[in-house]
């Protein structure tokens, strides 16, 4: 058929049009995070619900209004995807899953108001929140939800409806983004006192009535497509596996493409970002659903199809994921285009849009002028690449000589980025081709115990923290007056002494064994290090959402990376110096580098990962030269670039240890090498943490009460591990008795001589209030557990 601007599928008429071009989602936070900033300042108590409300709407409009502008037009094609902190939590709240230590915050008539909203989200007092973990394989956390045999579903807020029919009185009809409900099952845990055995996912019947009820309100309030998002289809790594899920698709949108398009319901678009469908593809081909997004920079066009399959998918709108979403390299269009155009073999209703959500990158090139040109010319941040699906959708309706100017710009400049200065550098590649086995190897393990007790001397449990101290604001004005130029080199480097003494001093009172600097120098984990490193460039306000307020700013890897100086020593020395109790060098390991900025996509991940374990291996020598006797060199994204599909794993797995080990297997017996992760599910690769080979191992566990060590223990787990004992991303400050109960857990599960006490992640993000009260506990349940475990010793 011939494609139009507002595609239709050659079914009911009663089916809306589907525009030619979309996307799955748009940053949420504000170009200059504005939504951050309005939701720190009410959770503060400095401004009300209304405010927050009124921002949050302004950004709404100023949103629809930028992507009308950028060429998403017709009905339908800007999606209303806003979140007040995360979307998994959204749905939970809409379908009343709220745990049962919150009923208390529902109001009489049923709703959450923003204060309980953002109590689930971060906990208070005694509240503990809900978990959270990475959104597949990226860096943004959402919040698990809770769901029991006894969970009441029933559409308990209009938020989104309400939403929607903001959106259609401004005069744009949107496309309301939900998470499917296969998906949040599947991501949900097992409420407390759930029976053995029980999966959330066995509520699916009882949940799918919430969600026709929500797809009619959201049909009455103007909107003519629904989009439901289902990537849990697109991965083999559930606890669901995948057959089951399949299973579960299949009756899921049985039930809610049951009633006609119109009145009933919105047309509905089921979007399977990250990955590629394979397990549920016959039987999202076969559902009732009028549209499927297929990711394409991921996955591939369906190929090898069934007559009953491709028939299925031929009845159907399909949306061509071409355009990243989970990265910001500019796009090829020309390829774009015959991916599009072979799904126009499939069906002859097509659109194009992103891969997944735009959630996952910046706003706009627009925003960073001081980006050297001929880089900013391989880019393309959301607003960019909106631009190059617009593109792609006239040239669905107009053919290629419409864009063909677009066409060849984009063709011009990935010729140009192969060759540019930096991108390759023989010497970085000649040294990361002759790296060995035997450069990943540490000494026996036994033997470095050993050394490192005689060096360093610590007590039973000892106590440490994972790195950063709160950040004040003193600490950032004087960096951000450093940066423009208006604070000399020496008057911010004595700044940045003053306060990593105030923060030695303060950890030797408080009682801590092994200190940190408490990184007052550093703007970030990886943006430091990417300041340091040939190879990167950095954004001025690239901010990117990781979970609820929390914003990160990616670096850009672009070319083969080097490392031209010392980065950390400096600050390392100047800390030892004040204490006789060990400070630990603190590094950002080469996997957590790539998680966390934006890797290039023109060489194997292998190669990128070897050239940073080499900058860091440098780097670890160099710390131990100046007599740091432990070095922690962080991994919290280890678990989260792990791919959605099994297959995969082992390569996976064997790259990223390996440059791990790469970075560390240079140091000494004796010099004590820790390793961090943090916010995953790690029973997938707890052989890794092990082959990683490093002597101390701190893990995300206090939100989770320890789940983590019973894989750990089934694993034989035998080197020293530190599961944190205080949740650092909410504001509580956890009692002494908490801690100990933590302990105590942990106790039941790890050898003493192998235990440490830390809190979860650093402390960056906390005030310095609630960071005293809350290591002082620490530090007293440690006390208290060393007291009984020297009385239940034998003298």
């Amino acid at each position: 058929m011939t494609i139009s601007q507002g595609t239709r599928v050659p079914t009911a008429g009663t089916v809306p049009a589907f525009p030619t071009a979309t996307i799955l989602g748009y940053p949420r936070i504000g170009p200059r995070r504005e939504l951050k900033r309005a939701l720190e300042s009410f959770w503060a108590g400095r401004t009300t619900a209304a405010e927050l409300e009124a921002v949050a709407a302004d950004l709404r409009a100023t949103t629809r209004a930028r992507l009308v502008a950028l060429g998403l037009t017709g009905d339908s094609a800007v999606p209303a995807a806003f979140s007040f902190y995360d979307q998994v939590l959204d749905a939970a709240v809409t379908v009343g899953a709220v745990p049962e230590r919150f009923a208390h915050l529902v109001a009489s008539d049923g709703t959450l108001d923003l204060a309980g909203y953002s109590t689930i989200a971060r906990g208070a007092g005694a509240l503990a929140p809900l978990e959270m973990t990475k959104w597949f394989d990226t860096n943004y956390h959402y919040l698990v939800p809770e769901i029991g045999p006894a969970t009441a579903f029933r559409l308990a807020s209009d938020r989104l409806v309400a939403e929607v029919a903001e959106s259609v009185a401004s005069g744009v009809v949107p496309r309301p983004v939900v998470v499917g409900p296969v998906t949040f099952l599947a991501l949900s845990k097992a409420a407390d006192g759930a029976p053995d055995g029980y999966e959330p996912l066995d509520r699916l019947d009882d949940l799918l009535p919430v969600y026709v009820a929500l797809l009619e309100r959201l049909a009455a309030a103007g909107a003519q497509w629904v989009q439901l998002d289902e990537p849990a289809l697109v991965t083999d790594t559930l606890r669901t596996a995948p057959d089951a899920l399949a299973a579960a698709a299949s009756r899921a949108y049985a039930v809610l493409t049951a009633a006609p398009v119109g009145a009933q319901r919105p047309a509905i678009l089921l979007a399977a970002p990250y990955g590629e469908l394979r397990e549920s593809l016959p039987a999202v081909a076969l559902s009732g659903v009028e549209a499927v997004a297929l990711d394409l920079v991921e996955g591939s066009v369906p190929s090898g199809l069934t007559d009953e399959v491709r028939a299925g998918l031929a009845a159907k709108v399909l949306v061509g994921g071409v355009v990243d979403g989970h990265n910001v390299w500019r796009t090829d269009l020309a390829g774009a285009l015959d991916r599009l155009d072979a799904l126009r073999e499939i069906s002859g209703a097509v659109a194009a849009a992103t891969s997944t959500s735009l959630l996952h990158v910046p706003h706009t090139l627009a925003d960073e002028p001081q980006l050297d040109d001929g880089l900013r010319s391989w880019l393309a941040f959301a607003d960019e690449k909106v631009g190059e699906v617009a593109a792609l959708g006239r040239a669905l309706t107009s053919g290629r000589d419409a864009v063909a100017a677009e066409v060849e710009a984009a063709s011009a400049a990935l010729a140009a980025r192969a060759v540019a200065p930096g991108v390759r550098v023989d010497d970085v590649r000649a040294r990361t081709s002759a790296v060995t086995d035997a450069d990943r190897k540490r000494g026996d393990v036994a033997a470095r115990r050993t050394a490192q007790a005689e060096r360093l001397r610590l007590p039973a449990l000892p106590t440490t923290t994972i790195g950063s101290f709160p950040q004040t604001v003193e600490i950032r004005k004087a960096r951000a007056a450093h940066a423009r130029g208006e604070l000399a080199t020496d008057a911010y480097e004595a700044a940045m002494r003053a306060e990593i003494e105030r923060v030695v001093r303060l950890q030797e009172e408080l009682g801590l064994d092994v200190l940190v600097h408490g990184e007052a120098e550093r703007n970030d984990m990886v943006q430091y290090f990417a300041e340091l490193l040939d190879g990167f460039a950095v954004t001025e306000n690239g901010w990117v959402q990781s979970y609820g307020s929390r914003c990160t700013r990616p670096s850009l890897l672009w070319g083969d990376v080097s490392r031209p100086a010392p980065m950390t020593v400096g600050w390392a020395s100047y800390a030892q110096s004040l204490s006789d109790k060990p400070v630990k060098g603190m590094l950002t390991g080469p996997v957590t580098i790539m998680a966390w900025s934006f890797v290039r996509d023109d060489v194997p991940a292998a190669e990128v990962a070897d050239q940073l374990g080499l900058a860091l291996r440098d780097e670890v020598a160099d710390l131990e030269a100046a007599g740091i006797a432990v070095v922690q060199v962080d991994e919290p994204a280890l678990r989260e670039l792990l791919p959605l599909r099994r297959e995969a794993h082992a390569d996976y797995l064997a790259w990223s240890v390996g440059s791990f080990r790469l970075a560390t297997a240079g140091a000494t017996p004796s010099t004590q090498v820790h390793t961090h992760l943090c916010y995953s599910e790690f029973g997938e690769v707890i052989g890794a943490i092990d082959a990683l080979d490093a002597d101390v191992t701190s893990i995300e566990a206090a939100r989770s009460r320890m789940e983590v060590l019973d894989e750990l223990e089934a694993a034989g787990f035998s080197r020293g591990v530190g599961p944190g004992v205080w949740d650092i991303h909410s504001p509580r400050v956890p009692s002494a008795e908490e801690i100990s109960e933590l302990l105590g857990l942990a106790l039941g599960s790890v050898d003493p001589s192998l235990l440490w006490v830390n809190p979860d992640c650093g402390l960056k993000t906390r005030g310095y209030a609630e960071t005293e009260a809350s290591l002082r506990n620490l530090v007293s349940a440690t006390l208290t557990a060393r007291a009984s475990l020297a009385a239940s010793t034998p003298a």
